[in-house]
């Protein structure tokens, strides 16, 4: 059980995901910049965040919805939760771009069903990632591959936050669409390295 002071970010956990390092300049630095990428998931995110509600046929569909978890130390929102007439809860994550290599999206929108199960004493067995570039659906089963990962990555995400130590940079291919990438400068810190591992072999320092 978490106190309120201790509770991550939803969106930590997918920053973690695509790289500690960044997650800790989120998170712990509070260090932010805008590139076209997230400039594009703001938007839109904009068209769906009304903070209202609205009943389309048997299905309650509610927007920007807050959610949390006591046990797991989580709090954020949901883009859109579907509230269906037999009882199935239904959350929705929308997201620029196309479905990722990696399983950072499905975590997080796994992340949001564990805080609703835990608020609404529920069961959620899917939910649905969508796309703007496809402009479709993904559905997601909340399987226990899914679950353990997601609990496994909650649980780095807060050790890392609550150490307040930031990773150091590391480059990857990945970095050149990261917006904290003039922050971050992962090619000049790998350079550092080098010339400080080069300058101990030279002064007997390292073998």
């Amino acid at each position: 059980m978490y106190n309120e002071s201790d509770y991550i970010m939803l969106s930590a956990l997918q920053h973690y995901m695509f790289c500690p390092r960044q997650c800790a300049l989120i998170h712990i630095e509070q260090q932010w910049a805008e590139n076209r990428y997230t400039a594009e998931g703001k938007v839109l995110h904009e068209r769906v965040d009304s903070n209202q509600s609205q009943q389309q046929g048997g299905v309650r569909v509610v927007r920007t919805l807050p959610i949390c978890s006591r046990l797991l130390g989580l709090s954020g929102q949901a883009d859109v939760v579907e509230f269906h007439a037999d009882g199935r809860v239904y959350p929705v994550e929308y997201k620029r771009g196309k479905p990722k290599k990696d399983r950072c999206d499905e975590v997080q929108l796994c992340a949001q069903a564990l805080c609703l199960e835990e608020m609404l004493d529920v069961q959620i067995d899917s939910g649905a990632l969508f796309y703007g570039q496809r402009r479709r659906r993904k559905e997601i089963q909340f399987d226990e591959e899914l679950r353990s990962l997601t609990h496994d990555v909650i649980r780095k995400t807060h050790q890392m936050i609550q150490s307040g130590q930031t990773p150091a940079a590391e480059y990857d291919k990945k970095c050149d669409a990261c917006s904290l990438l003039s922050l971050c400068l992962p090619k000049s810190c790998a350079s550092a390295r080098s010339v400080s591992r080069y300058m101990n072999r030279m002064l007997g320092g390292e073998p």
